[in-house]
């Protein structure tokens, strides 16, 4: 099995994946051992002392002002923990969990939280055991960190709550790492809160959505170019030099893979019906501006990505010069803002495809296919009823697309006035990424039936690969009506799984 080692210097976006959706299993540096073991001598030598020092020696937020005798401390983090782990709602997916886990890790093993190395060790061994914490949907403001997510992983650490083991089965947490051979962490000073101050969960999510979107963006291209065959488009518009005159990146990528899905095309440009086009809609002649926009959202949204996984995010932290500081760089606004950017992007990718969609089916503006794709218009239906959920699936992608970080709902008593509902926009964001999927699904599953419609003209070969990639994945072509939702589930299992591009890629070679 694959194994990711944590050092101090951070991970990258690949060990989030393979941790959070591989089971890579985790290990610790010698480096981050003796980092952790360092700054752990700091905080030891502060709580010793008589002067109040804030997360080692006061209580927390609003409460900062009181000095905690040394008795109370180990209570004072366990009952953080306990406390903060009030989340509400539905499970949070085990994927996430995961993320969340190992991005706390990442940063504990940077030296800069005082947490001690066998408190790193046990959440690396919960993580290799396949022990998830059971995290709630609600409980997160996206300031001083994702609260309440991370404190029910932090409460699993101590043997309370409850947990999924690797069988799926919730079970006490106590039991679970009993079964595992896993000691319970008693914490002592600062541990309990840097365990919980951290933007791991509303970075989790962006990793993971980002990877979602890359695929995605690609499968539009795709689909894209499916539909300008359909309609009989001209494929001139994707030519490179008009593309250099306006050098966005992203856009000239999405030209560049939907004038390569176009190559060798009997359809393109050269079979306009009795009403001749000067240009084409603006749904179809300006794919490459609006995806490429979307994709160079994905770059700026990766490089806020790649900054937050280089951090080292806690309050207060150890610096190499052994003060512990407080700070805000908890404060999820760099993500927040990125999250937002991409479900607006991704709702407009959407409802471009549904406006290809529309077309294909309308007889006026499809020139020459039948009403609706259907096998006997009037008798049958086609493909009407897939419009409307894609229409729904659309207008749902619009209301997701108002963001999260414009929010700001004051909490602990005014202490924390300003928060960036960070894990609220990476939520709706995974809706909006599963959402995207099953709009270009449809897209898909209309373009190839229209592309079949067109007897006697020859689509391009990869065009031709991916229809006879997606007939053997169970999706029907054209035909009388019949029950259609188990097409359109298949549709959607074959953009979800990759498959789509992968049909493309056997001829086109690798898209941008």
């Amino acid at each position: 099995m694959h194994t990711v080692v944590v050092g101090t210097s951070g991970v990258t976006a690949s060990d989030v994946l393979a941790v959070a959706r591989g089971g890579a299993r985790v290990e610790l540096s010698v480096e981050a051992v003796a980092a952790l073991g360092a700054a752990r001598e700091i905080v030891d030598a502060l709580a010793a002392k008589p002067d109040p020092v804030y997360g080692v020696s006061t209580g927390f937020g609003a409460l900062a002002t009181r000095h905690i005798s040394q008795e109370l401390r180990a209570q004072l983090q366990r009952n953080i923990v306990r406390s903060h782990a009030a989340g509400m709602g539905p499970r949070v997916e085990r994927e996430v969990v995961r993320a969340l886990m190992f991005l706390r890790l990442k940063t504990v093993c940077s030296g800069h939280t005082g947490v001690r190395p066998e408190v790193a060790q046990t959440m690396a061994d919960l993580l290799n055991a396949g022990i998830t914490p059971v995290v709630h949907e609600y409980g997160s403001l996206g300031c001083s960190g994702d609260l309440a997510p991370l404190s029910h992983c932090a409460l699993t650490l101590m043997g309370e709550g409850d947990a999924e083991g690797p069988d799926g089965v919730v079970r006490p947490a106590g039991e679970l790492l009993a079964a595992h051979g896993i000691v319970p962490v008693e914490l002592r000073e600062k541990e309990g809160l840097a365990l919980l101050n951290g933007t791991d969960g509303m970075l989790g999510m962006l990793i993971m959505a980002l990877a979602d979107l890359d695929m995605l963006y690609k499968s539009a291209d795709v689909t894209a170019a499916l539909s300008l065959e359909a309609l009989l488009g001209t494929d001139k518009v994707l030519a490179p030099e008009l593309h250099a005159i306006r050098p966005h990146p992203g856009q000239g990528a999405s030209a560049a893979n939907m004038l390569a899905v176009l190559k060798g095309s009997g359809l393109t440009g050269h079979h306009q019906d009795d009403a001749p086009r000067v240009q084409d809609a603006y749904s179809v002649r300006c794919a490459p501006q609006v995806a490429g926009a979307g994709r160079d959202t994905m770059a700026h949204a990766r490089l806020v990505a790649e900054r937050e996984l280089a951090s080292a995010v806690d309050n207060p932290v150890v610096l190499p010069d052994g003060r512990v500081e407080s700070n805000g760089n908890f404060h999820g606004a760099p993500v927040a803002y990125v999250l937002d950017f991409l479900a607006i992007a991704a709702a407009d990718l959407a409802s471009i495809a549904e406006r290809r969609t529309d077309r294909l089916l309308d007889k006026n503006r499809s020139h020459g296919l039948p009403p609706f794709l259907a096998d006997d218009a009037g008798v049958d239906s086609g493909l009407m009823i897939a419009q409307y959920t894609q229409a729904a699936l659309v207008s749902e992608m619009k209301r997701l697309a108002v963001p999260a970080s414009a929010d700001s709902i004051p909490s602990s008593a005014m202490q924390e006035d300003h928060v960036s509902m960070g894990w609220s926009a990476a939520r709706k964001l995974r809706t909006a990424v599963d959402n995207l999927t099953r709009v270009l699904a449809v897209e898909l599953y209309a373009a190839t039936r229209a592309i079949e419609l067109r007897e006697g003209l020859a689509p391009a070969p990869a065009s031709q690969a991916v229809i006879d990639a997606v007939r053997s994945a169970g999706v029907q072509g054209p035909g009388p009506d019949r029950f259609l939702a188990p097409d359109l589930a298949a549709a959607d299992a074959f953009v979800r799984g990759g498959e789509l591009v992968a049909a493309a890629e056997k001829v086109t070679g690798p898209l941008q």
